[in-house]
């Protein structure tokens, strides 16, 4: 019996245009920037005269180790 090589198939791999529609991409890039904007205030700046909590330390107190962890200082 002999067996004859058959040719494999190549993947192709394609993007639908809407995957990345250019207000797709903008939006998906806001959100991320407005969530790390919002991130770095509540762990590094949210303490003091611009608190959004007032004179309340929560905030402070609740990522407190990650603000050692990323170099802020607060003592």
């Amino acid at each position: 019996m002999t067996t004859v090589p058959v040719p494999a198939a190549k993947p192709t791999a394609t993007v639908s245009p809407e995957a990345l529609s250019t207000t797709r991409v903008v939006l998906v890039l806001g959100i991320t920037v407005l969530l790390a904007l919002l991130a770095y205030y509540f762990i590094g700046v949210d303490e003091g005269m611009v608190s959004v909590f007032g004179k309340s330390m929560v905030v402070h107190e609740w990522v407190h180790d990650s603000r050692h962890f990323l170099g802020f200082p607060c003592h």
